[in-house]
């Protein structure tokens, strides 16, 4: 297990990251300016349909100003900034990359949101937060990198408080075999995908119960149409953080969408 953790952490090491980011926003806004979460959306988040899906899955959760949201594998921090500037509310987020964290922790400075939003290096399996700590907790495009997935939902289902919301967007494995490199692993050795009747036994067996459960596939495969029909990202985009081969990454992803390898569930559950 700790040799998968540190094949995972090599995957998202991103070097010099904050310093690419820099030069990116460069071409957006001077150093002194604020940004906006709208401005960093192509940039930070890392899911299929971007900050749509977070904010399609943020509604369904029912988030007010006085929840606390944990925002598990939060990468560079787009979803834990769109809830706390959407919501009102206070976000703490955890990744195992310290470049994401650093990272992360540099754009809500630029985006004026530093007394909402926190973020610190964490493990998924062993969140160092005490019981109940949290109202929602967020996991988007995570769990397919986590090899012991009924530890991590107990894991979830720990920190919530009872009636606390547990809002997940994963893919899930339908049929074949999927095809390497995707966003998540460059090969099997750290994808670690279930089918959605797995998923589900294993959430529902970690103490859950579902308010919605939704198969995104089709939508996501119409997102994956229009984003393919235009011109290739320029400027700020995902490639800045993940590397010039992103784009052959996020083709396969698409390529095992259309040919039914992978389909995509969202899902809102309460912590019983």
């Amino acid at each position: 297990m700790a040799d998968t953790t540190s094949k995972v952490r090599e995957h998202y090491s991103a070097t010099s990251l904050t310093d690419r980011i820099k030069g990116a926003l460069a071409t957006v806004a001077p150093e002194s300016e604020m940004l906006t979460v709208a401005q960093l959306a192509p940039l930070d988040q890392f899911h299929i349909r971007g900050i749509l899906a977070t904010a399609d899955l943020a509604a369904a959760t029912g988030l007010e100003s006085s929840t606390r949201a944990l925002d598990i594998g939060c990468g560079i921090g787009g979803p834990a900034r769109y809830l706390a500037a959407t919501f009102g509310c206070k976000v703490t987020g955890v990744d195992l990359s310290p470049n994401f964290i650093d990272a992360a922790t540099y754009l809500t400075a630029r985006c004026s949101l530093s007394d909402r939003v926190k973020f610190q290096i964490g493990d998924a399996l062993h969140l160092p937060f005490e019981d109940g700590a949290f109202d929602s907790v967020f996991l988007q495009h995570v769990a397919m990198n986590i090899e012991a997935r009924t530890a991590l939902y107990a894991e979830v289902r720990r920190i919530l408080t009872p009636g606390g919301r547990f809002a997940t967007y994963d893919l899930v494995l339908r049929d074949g075999d999927v095809v390497y490199p995707v966003p998540w692993a460059r090969d099997a050795s750290t994808s670690f995908l279930l089918s959605e009747g797995d998923t589900r036994g294993a959430i529902e067996q970690a103490g859950f119960k579902a308010v919605f459960w939704r198969d995104d596939t089709q939508t996501a495969l119409e997102w994956f149409k229009a984003a393919m029909a235009g011109s290739p990202p320029s400027g700020l985009n995902l490639g800045v953080v993940m590397g010039q081969d992103f784009q052959i990454m996020t083709g396969n992803l698409a390529r095992n969408l259309r040919e039914n390898r992978l389909g995509v569930l969202s899902a809102v559950l309460t912590r019983w």
